[in-house]
């Protein structure tokens, strides 16, 4: 098994992913084989229903797969919530950056340094580039290893809930456009606030609003 993350798009088998969590060693769980050599047996109906009220989507508690009893079993611990605002912070700051450079290289900006007048035709193009930026860098950095440089510098990563792997394009990318098209468009601040901040009171698993739609978790790596 390769010791460095798969690069993008590199098509990399996920069973190959580093992160991916691996089944219990054969004398875990009462002597019995890996969990992948017998299905776990459903609960008899009436049994003690899940924690918290079922699962977070539905059906199984945990999204079925080899780790029924706990999705957190055998992953890092989950993320501290303020070290999340500082690492989304931190990615703002920079893809913002960029953002502003080339609003104003291409005669874009939202803002006209003469009569400080708003221009619809400009503001909407430079939020366009915003939402365009802001997906591709957060797709980017979380399909390559599940860190974007803010998250890098916090020691955090983003993971699968499943299986702790690293996402795929389809899953990063719906978790980067869930968090920044509101952002680019309408909601700026407010709705990443809103979002990232769900996380704080999210049960059991520390979930911001986008990465309920992924099914995502944000787990520590230090």
């Amino acid at each position: 098994m390769s010791t460095e993350p798969p690069p993008f798009g590199s098509g990399q088998s996920p069973e190959d992913d580093p992160f991916r969590k691996q089944p219990p060693p054969p004398d875990q769980g009462g002597g019995g084989g890996s969990p992948y050599d017998t299905p776990p047996q459903e609960p008899p109906y009436g049994s003690q229903p899940p924690p918290h009220g079922g699962g977070p989507y539905g059906g199984d508690p945990y999204g079925g797969g080899p780790y029924r009893t706990d999705p957190l079993s055998g992953m890092p611990p989950l993320a501290d919530s303020g070290k999340r605002v500082l690492a989304r912070i931190l990615d703002m700051i920079l893809v913002g950056i960029v953002v502003g450079l080339l609003a104003w290289a291409f005669r874009i900006s939202q803002y006209s340094m003469d009569t400080g007048d708003i221009e619809v035709g400009k503001s909407l193009a430079q939020e366009a580039l915003a939402a365009v930026l802001y997906i591709a860098y957060d797709t980017f950095f979380t399909v390559r290893n599940g860190q974007t440089l803010g998250k890098q510098l916090m020691k955090l990563r983003v993971a699968n809930l499943d299986d702790g792997s690293t996402p795929s394009v389809q899953t990063a990318l719906m978790r980067a456009a869930v968090l920044w098209i509101p952002f680019a468009f309408c909601c700026a601040c407010v709705w990443t606030a809103i979002a990232g901040g769900w996380s704080f009171f999210d049960k059991p698993y520390k979930q911001g609003l986008h990465d309920k739609a992924a099914k995502t978790v944000v787990v520590s790596t230090s």
